[in-house]
């Protein structure tokens, strides 16, 4: 799909662009912007920066994903956060969808290591954003405070051209590697991501693969 359908700016299962809460943050993030590029831009720094990035989180839990939800948590990890932005981008009139792809990634924790099987990280998710005539990408997925803690460069936006993962930190060490494109969905396509998790990932679609106390931002660790 090259250009926008109705889907793009309809609610959905998982990107309930009419929640009330979604609505809500929505409408006071855009409060007072100055044009279409503007705002969208507002609702990307609020999503990004608002919700913070978690993902020790139940991958087999359907409410993991939604965008109300995680909006209500005040953290989750990329797929909430990217379906968040799509779903306040609908809310003011904008079209989006989800993009996504399979990463290699070098800021993790043993404990997600072990849970995923390895850093192959499959179904990661950013946001497709309609403006200009053109799908443009925008990842919402790591808040400010994390990357200053771990020495990431934090993902800007300019609403004008992709917005992915740098492949090196602040310090040059490896951080994020994109392997595999999944393609663009106008929902969370929940069924095809939890089937990926059961084949490659099952420790992690148990209820609980964490531990009572488990902290990402307190365990989490450049590669070296």
């Amino acid at each position: 799909m090259m250009t926008p359908d109705s889907a793009t700016l309809a609610p959905a299962r998982f990107i309930q662009s009419d929640a009330p809460n979604v609505v809500a943050f929505a409408r006071e993030a855009a409060e007072g912007a100055t044009d279409i590029r503007d705002k969208a831009l507002r609702l990307y720094y609020a999503v990004r920066d608002k919700v913070l990035y978690n993902p020790y989180v139940r991958f087999n839990a359907p409410e993991t994903y939604s965008a109300a939800d995680v909006l209500a948590a005040g953290n989750g990890f990329c797929i909430p956060k990217a379906a968040l932005l799509a779903a306040c981008l609908r809310a003011e009139g904008i079209p989006a969808r989800l993009g996504f792809a399979d990463v290699r990634n070098h800021l993790t924790t043993p404990k997600l290591m072990e849970a995923n099987g390895g850093d192959l990280m499959c179904w990661h998710a950013f946001t497709e954003v309609w403006l200009d005539e053109a799908w443009i990408k925008a990842t919402p997925a790591f808040n400010l405070s994390l990357c200053q803690r771990f020495g990431v460069l934090p993902l800007d936006w300019d609403g004008r051209t992709d917005s992915i993962f740098h492949p090196y930190d602040a310090r040059n060490r490896r951080h994020m590697e994109y392997v595999n494109q999944r393609g663009s969905f106008t929902d969370v396509p929940f069924e095809q991501i939890t089937a990926t998790y059961r084949q490659l990932s099952p420790k992690l679609m148990v209820d609980d693969p964490w531990g009572t106390g488990s902290d990402f931002a307190a365990e989490a660790q450049p590669e070296a």
